[in-house]
């Protein structure tokens, strides 16, 4: 590539200064088109015919290069942008000896230029279903030709690589007709931008590939499963390495071609991927769009569309005083002091004061007696008692692996405590005993007041 561009000529660069690059742009394209028509061999003549059946039909004005004199100015039109351009060697001239004829070419490096010319232009066939069918085509030819070789893999998966830019640069652009639709003023305008604009850009010439019958699904079922064959394959494998040894000389490993394989299956994963994308930027530009249509239908009868009106023109007053002045004007035309003047419901609702506030500004109750149940989480939070010591209040009392909870059982608050906390830890698997109560009857010993409870000694 550093040695093409040693080829090029400092004029070259001259075409995207000008001031008639499009016309020599169009020339350009419209020599190419006849360029391969005729076998990649043009004359002077046919050149400059060519032009002239292009331009006639154009009211076309060639300013004055500076390369240009005035005898240049004084030949036909046609003559004078084939004269430019091979003067600053977008064009050729090669001169065949044996027929004693001159041809014009288009020089290697400038037909890199002609092409991302076409490519701008839209008159390429679309990038997306070429590079699909491409894979397609490598992979199946790789898998059942017998001369295949890793060299197939690698021109695979420049292709996907390719078709993976490509879905990312459409995605990328979607965002030009989202600022349109701001642009429309009116219905009419709007509906021909959507129609002519991204139905005809995107939805027919792009998107379309990607959702009908004959579509980036329909290759890529079979795509993955040839990949997945050939990758579970290793005997297969290991003979197209043998072949490429004896064919090529070079040394294959089967981890190589495995290696392609999935960086291949990696990249039609990343194009679904940006096809999910798509999917989603195409809904949102189809809502997008109803909406602006819906509004500018409605504007002029919708309470909202009229009050964006008003907003947009007083947005349009740089001055803080035209503003203030303009306020003033309209205000002496509408009540703006009224909230139900912008739409059906009160821009201002009322809140209400959270319920947690207004608790907090009740008086506090004075806290009552303790429950048992808060008495445990005191004690668990403050961890007053360790486990033996709640197991060996229990234990400790037990008679024939039984303790039935009495007056005397409790005799201050240390018992009472632990005497809950003993309670609590029955219920766990690995405790010590096991609880029971009978009946509904109450111990009251004069100051604590707790169930007849008796505790029994697991086996």
């Amino acid at each position: 590539m550093a040695n093409q561009f040693l080829e090029i000529p400092d004029l070259f660069w001259g075409l995207f200064r000008s001031g008639n690059r499009m016309i020599y742009i169009e020339a350009l394209l419209r020599i190419n088109e006849e360029y391969q028509y005729s076998n990649y061999y043009l004359s002077r003549e046919i050149c400059i015919q060519t032009l002239t059946d292009y331009f006639a039909k154009q009211k076309v004005t060639l300013e004055q290069e500076e390369t240009e004199d005035d005898f240049d100015l004084l030949e036909p039109l046609s003559t004078r942008i084939l004269n430019w351009l091979l003067r600053t060697g977008w064009l050729k001239k090669v001169e065949d000896y044996g027929s004693m004829t001159v041809n014009i070419v288009i020089p290697d490096y400038a037909a890199v230029f002609v092409d991302a010319f076409a490519h701008l232009a839209g008159e390429d066939e679309d990038e997306t279903q070429v590079y699909i069918q491409n894979v397609y085509g490598i992979l199946f030819a790789f898998k059942n030709d017998p001369r295949s070789n890793i060299s197939l893999l690698k021109t695979a998966l420049i292709n996907t690589r390719r078709l993976n830019k490509t879905l990312q640069d459409m995605l990328h652009n979607m965002d030009k007709f989202f600022g349109s639709l701001l642009e429309q003023k009116n219905y009419g305008d709007l509906l021909q931008e959507h129609l002519e604009g991204y139905v005809q850009e995107i939805v027919r010439k792009k998107y379309h590939i990607l959702k009908t019958s004959d579509n980036f699904y329909l290759y890529k079922t079979d795509i993955r499963k040839w990949i997945a064959q050939m990758r579970e394959n290793l005997p297969w494998l290991e003979e197209v390495c043998r072949r490429n040894r004896q064919l090529r000389g070079a040394d294959i490993q089967a981890e190589a071609l495995m290696e392609q394989l999935d960086l291949i299956e990696r990249g039609f994963e990343d194009i679904e991927h940006r096809i999910m994308n798509m999917d989603r930027e195409h809904t949102r530009y189809v809502r997008a769009t109803v909406t602006r249509m819906n509004y500018l239908l409605n504007r002029e009868d919708n309470m909202k569309g009229l009050v964006i009106r008003l907003l947009n023109h007083l947005s349009e007053l740089e001055d803080p005083a035209a503003q203030e002045q303009e306020l003033g004007r309209i205000g002496e035309r509408m009540n703006l002091s009224q909230m139900m003047v912008i739409s059906e419901k009160s821009l201002y609702k009322k809140r209400h004061v959270k319920q947690d506030f207004v608790e907090s500004l009740e008086p506090e109750e004075e806290p009552g007696e303790l429950s048992g149940d808060e008495v445990l989480r005191l004690n668990r939070v403050r961890s007053r008692y360790s486990r033996k010591q709640i197991e060996s209040f229990i234990l400790d009392r037990m008679k024939d692996g039984k303790l039935e909870v009495t007056a005397d059982t409790v005799s201050s608050e240390e018992d009472f405590e632990r005497l809950v906390l003993a309670y609590d830890s029955a219920a766990r698997k690995d405790s010590p005993y096991r609880v029971r109560q009978q009946e509904a009857k109450m111990v009251d010993n004069g100051r604590y007041c707790y169930p007849r409870l008796v505790f029994e000694k697991r086996e």
